[in-house]
């Protein structure tokens, strides 16, 4: 279906099969259009000199946040900085919502191996730049002595949370945000988190598919509750909230 800037999204009953979960095409990436689409479970995805395309794959890839995996080494890893933290080494940190914009464009970025860039158009970055302003696009990232080495981005409608990206310079900085966002949102009544697309990266860290029926019954209850409280500042290992004032 081709949508119209005022037409609204159709069914997702009515998603195809080829290619697989593909709603629809056209309109715009407003964050009035965005905020539906998600709140429907559709999400854009589309390359440089393509219309915008919306998805809403069956099944879906979700992380019931209970579920998170932590491999034995990234455990001990993130013991050793909470270890450091204690005693007052601030060498390793992780922030919310200090570096949207760094984030989105590093996870936009070619990978190192040369590879062609990511979905991550200018059209789309900018798009949730606009929506990070209004409080519901949101990033975690991951600092050593001071330089952004990993971090992820994703959307918060009520209580639930949509991952986009993530992105690692540095071993581990990626899964170390997504511990640290688990364990926020997990403090703050967030239960599920939408993988969107089946990966073996993401099954390794506890994501498992659900049939998109689950998945949009979920949605529907969930965004409809009241938004989470994001402010800028510091999480510890418990998802617990830290001004940036308090980190040397």
């Amino acid at each position: 279906m081709w949508l119209d800037l005022d037409t609204p999204f159709p069914p997702v009953t009515q998603a195809l099969t080829d290619p697989p979960g593909l709603v629809a095409a056209g309109a715009d990436l407003s964050v009035a259009r965005l905020r539906s689409a998600y709140s429907q479970g559709i999400f854009p995805w589309f390359s440089d000199n393509e219309p915008p395309l919306w998805w809403s794959p069956d099944p879906r890839m979700v992380l019931k946040c209970e579920d998170l995996h932590l491999s034995h080494s990234l455990k001990k890893r993130l013991r050793q900085i909470a270890r450091a933290q204690a005693c007052g080494d601030f060498s390793v940190v992780v922030t919310v919502d200090t570096a949207f914009g760094s984030v989105i464009r590093a996870c936009a970025r070619p990978s190192q191996n040369g590879q062609p860039g990511t979905w991550i158009t200018q059209e789309m970055r900018l798009a949730y730049e606009a929506w990070h302003l209004l409080g519901q696009a949101h990033s975690i990232e991951t600092w050593v002595n001071g330089e952004l080495v990993g971090g992820l981005y994703g959307v918060n409608l009520g209580r639930m949370f949509f991952g986009e990206s993530m992105f690692s310079r540095a071993d581990d900085a990626s899964k170390i945000a997504f511990a640290h966002l688990v364990s926020f949102l997990k403090r703050n009544g967030v239960e599920w988190i939408d993988c969107q697309m089946k990966t073996d990266h993401l099954a390794s860290l506890g994501a498992a598919v659900v049939p998109r029926s689950e998945f949009l019954a979920y949605v529907s209850d969930h965004v409809k509750q009241p938004d989470i409280v994001w402010r800028p500042g510091r999480l510890d290992l418990q998802g617990q909230w830290y001004p940036l004032a308090a980190t040397p």
